[in-house]
């Protein structure tokens, strides 16, 4: 009796196991066609951005960059920031920008998770709005290091198109 309801439990763990592996097979699959399909598209993958579901791809081509569904020309941008838990950490200014249109030290609206861990955000001005890519608070250094890979490419193209200052 003993040994049957051994049998039972392991070939129970086996299913889960198997069922597991199947499933972390398929989002592997996803993420990959997903990257495919950004690379057919002409993109460059800056950085694979976790959120509450999925990874939202940070990507950029010739003429804009794109979070998401959401596209950001790359002419309209006037300034970027880095944040922490809202704070601007570092700026780059475009030179061609006016100063009324660079919020260059405003502050992001916090939220209120504490302090038990910091969020990474990088802030994209543009000539119209403020986008703000949420690089996340998983471990510091993880988000610490999608949050300067997406604002090292917004102020690598600033640069190209006339001199961004820090």
């Amino acid at each position: 009796m003993r040994d049957a309801v051994a049998a039972a439990l392991a070939l129970g763990l086996l299913v889960i196991a198997a069922s597991l592996a199947t499933t972390l097979q398929m989002f592997r699959k996803q993420r990959r066609r997903a990257r495919e399909g950004e690379h057919t598209l002409g993109r460059r993958i800056v950085a694979e951005i976790p959120a509450e579901d999925d990874l939202t791809l940070f990507t950029e081509d010739a003429e804009q960059f794109h979070y998401g569904v959401q596209s950001i020309d790359k002419h309209h941008i006037v300034a970027a920031r880095i944040l922490i838990n809202g704070a601007v950490i570092a700026t780059c200014v475009s030179a061609r920008a006016t100063p009324a249109a660079v919020k260059a030290t405003e502050t992001i609206d916090d939220r209120p998770e504490g302090i038990a861990r910091d969020r990474w955000d990088v802030a994209i001005d543009t000539r119209d709005a403020t986008v703000v890519v949420e690089c996340g608070a998983i471990r510091e250094r993880v988000s610490q290091e999608l949050a300067r890979a997406v604002f090292d490419a917004v102020k690598d193209e600033l640069r190209r198109q006339g001199g961004g200052a820090a």
